[in-house]
Order: structure tokens, then C-alpha cells, then sequence
């Protein structure tokens, strides 16, 4: 059968060459530094709201974005308490 377009190893098609998305396992991957502010400015407005602010970065699911979110700002939670 025919190539369908160029896809990288995770199954998801390159959208812009210059954004870092690289997985370096099958539990962790990387957000560009654009997806990384995005995720915060919408976390700060909707919280936890996760398929909403998946919505908003094409290609990335809600679960990526939680585990991404949780990785990040688990052990600063914990510093709080």
C-alpha cells in the first residue's frame, strides 16, 4: 500500500519541524516550550480541565497533558503542604 504521509515513531505526523517532540520512553514525552506556556496559561484559567486544554494543542491528548502537568508539578505541590 501507498505512504500516507511522513509520521513519526509515536504515530503522530511532524506538524512543524522547528517543535521538540521526542520520546524518550513509552511513559514520558516531551512538550515544546509554545505547548509548555500554553499548558500553564490554561491550567491557570480552567484547572484541572484536561480534555479542554487538550483541545486547544493539536495532537496531544488530555492523558498526556494530565501526566505531563502531574510529572512537572507533583513534587511542588508536595513542597506546599
Amino acid at each position: 500500500m501507498g505512504d500516507f504521509g511522513h509520521s513519526s515513531s509515536n504515530g503522530r505526523r511532524s506538524q512543524d519541524p522547528k517543535q521538540k517532540e521526542v520520546r524518550t520512553d513509552d511513559t514520558k514525552v516531551e512538550f515544546s516550550e509554545d505547548e509548555e506556556m500554553l499548558i500553564a496559561r490554561m491550567f491557570n484559567l480552567v484547572g484541572e480541565r484536561w480534555s479542554l486544554i487538550a483541545g486547544r494543542i493539536p495532537g496531544r491528548t488530555a492523558e498526556e497533558i494530565e501526566k505531563y502537568w502531574t510529572s512537572r508539578h507533583s513534587s511542588q505541590l508536595q513542597k506546599q503542604r
